[in-house]
């Protein structure tokens, strides 16, 4: 089998849309879901919204965030996904500037959206692959590996 990090990389690169949950200021949840891009040099996740979405103004006062990323082809058989939490970056951090370049190499259509491209810093990813056999789990802590490909 390939290195277990690059697996989790090349399953994150074939998805396209991502679920993601923020905190509200009165402790409320609020989940979205959203097309992004995986940047697996730095673990970051690309995604357009329009900057005054209920998402977005919770994100911008908590940026702690949590999400799943499926199959965009399900196999009730075979599961896998990736279970992620992490934190929105400002759009002036080093590591969100030039994030649409990515984005839009994924998705050229969403050039024709009204919206911003954000970044999210994955920090604690567990990917569930039951193709590798029933119940493995592979897991990645940015606290532990800095990269997922070194």
């Amino acid at each position: 089998m390939e290195n277990i990090q690059q697996h989790i990389a090349h399953f994150i690169e074939k998805q396209t849309v991502a679920s993601v949950c923020c905190k509200g200021p009165e402790g409320d949840l609020h989940c979205f879901s959203c097309y992004f891009a995986y940047n697996d040099k730095q673990q970051l996740l690309h995604f357009k919204t329009s900057d005054d979405s209920l998402h977005m103004q919770y994100l911008l006062k908590n940026p702690a965030l949590a999400g799943t990323i499926l199959p965009d082809k399900l196999n009730k058989m075979m599961v896998q996904g990736i279970q992620f939490s992490g934190i929105l970056l400002s759009l002036s951090h080093s590591q969100a500037i030039g994030a649409g370049k990515l984005y839009y190499q994924k998705h050229p259509m969403a050039l024709a959206i009204n919206g911003t491209v954000y970044t999210i810093q994955i920090d604690l990813l567990k990917m569930t692959d039951n193709t590798l056999g029933m119940g493995t789990r592979l897991v990645w802590d940015r606290r532990h590996s800095p990269l997922l490909h070194p």
